[in-house]
């Protein structure tokens, strides 16, 4: 953990390396128990680490997709995040559906990719691995024991990523709600923004230019709010060839080929911020505007051409944006 703060009174920034991440805590006029509730928080969110990964074999997670549909305690984090995901499917109608471990260990991505250091390129398996059943209608029905902390995840196994990352931005931010005048969460670009930030009139979010150009697409005026967004801009590579990203269609089984870059998504929470944002990317460009209106989401979207897409309750929220990013 890296820690910055001088003088008295000064801002507390803290830094560290968890969920394949940089995680920053940004706590504006900190109060005396700041930094304790910093470590808190880093805590909080080694913890969802830990227990949520499925990169390690012996994590809560990967103990219960072993078991599949026999009962596995596991610890508090896990089992939250598994009832997270299942009521994230039920909302989003399974647009969400974590059950895509399967795909992403037939296109390769079974253990952590280098992404930070480059593009990444694998070779055609001798023998291509299949991506699972097409989930088209079949909704995920796991079992959950509250008392026991027990579960039951069913036959296909499921990748808690996006949304436990989710959950540990949240999770951090209720830690250190009142560390200071205002607390930014944020990990790997997912965040919790409190209070009105340095300046008082709301922590200003560059949204990343998804095509790789150095200018954001557009910056978005939080306050109280989280931010999530779902992009191919990092999470690309290249198997035997040919280009493929961690978003994963649950229908097809096949990264979601929408005609969209990128979406970022707006709400009151930054899990649910982080599931609708996929949730979105998953259903394509042809009806992303009709579902985040209908459903009132905040959401900015990048087409495949540049083209930059705001819905009506993302509006408020915009400071500044192009029209289009190359």
């Amino acid at each position: 953990m890296t820690t910055l703060r001088s003088g008295t009174g000064a801002d507390l920034r803290t830094s560290f390396r968890s969920m394949a991440s940089d995680i920053r805590f940004w706590v504006v006029r900190p109060g005396a128990d700041a930094e304790r509730l910093a470590a808190e928080a880093q805590g909080v969110v080694e913890r969802v680490a830990a227990t949520c990964t499925r990169f390690d074999p012996t994590s809560d997670l990967m103990r219960a997709n072993d078991a599949g549909s026999r009962w596995t305690v596991v610890a508090r984090e896990c089992f939250d995040a598994l009832v997270a995901a299942h009521d994230a499917h039920l909302e989003t109608a399974g647009r969400f559906d974590p059950r895509v471990l399967r795909a992403l260990a037939a296109y390769g991505y079974a253990e952590s990719l280098p992404f930070e250091s480059g593009p990444v390129s694998l070779p055609a398996p001798a023998r291509p691995a299949t991506p699972g059943r097409r989930l088209r209608g079949r909704t995920w029905r796991p079992g959950f024991d509250a008392e026991r902390l027990a579960v039951r995840v069913g036959r296909e196994p499921v990748d808690l990523g996006g949304i436990g990352k989710g959950l540990a931005v949240r999770r951090a931010s209720d830690v250190l709600r009142g560390a200071g005048a205002s607390v930014l969460v944020e990990a790997g670009g997912d965040l919790m923004a409190q209070g009105g930030g340095p300046d008082g009139d709301g922590w200003m979010v560059a949204v990343e230019n998804p095509l790789g150009g150095e200018e954001p697409a557009a910056v978005l005026r939080v306050r109280d709010r989280a931010c999530a967004t779902s992009s191919t801009r990092v999470r690309s590579w290249a198997v035997g060839g040919t280009a493929v990203h961690h978003l994963i269609d649950p229908r097809t089984r096949r990264p979601a080929d929408g005609d969209l870059r990128a979406v970022t998504v707006v709400g009151a929470d930054p899990a649910l911020a982080e599931v609708w944002s996929k949730a979105l990317f998953v259903g394509g460009r042809a009806d992303i505007r009709a579902t985040a209106d209908a459903r009132g989401l905040a959401a900015l979207w990048v087409e495949r051409s540049g083209r930059i897409g705001v819905s009506r309750a993302m509006r408020p929220h915009v400071a500044w944006q192009v029209s289009r990013v190359s």
